[in-house]
């Protein structure tokens, strides 16, 4: 459901966009860190977050890092 979010503010599409781990922090909401892989070597952090039920909002991507490897370590941002 992100994607789209990101391939708008990357300026670019994904032909691969693969979640391959993420965390959860307990917000107002749930902030969901995601490690995703965008094709051959190379991987993205996100941040997305999820709004508590109650309000209806659609999934939003907050920030993210780019230029990550598979390796690198998933941590809070």
């Amino acid at each position: 459901k992100v994607k789209s979010q990101l391939e708008e503010k990357e300026g670019k599409t994904f032909d691969v966009f693969t979640a391959v781990e993420f965390k959860t922090q307990v917000v107002a909401g749930t902030n969901y860190f995601i490690k995703v892989h965008v094709g051959n070597d190379e991987f993205m952090h996100l941040r997305v977050f999820k709004s508590l039920p109650q309000e209806s909002k659609p999934l939003t991507l907050h920030s993210y890092q780019g230029s990550k490897s598979k390796h690198d370590e998933l941590a809070y941002f």
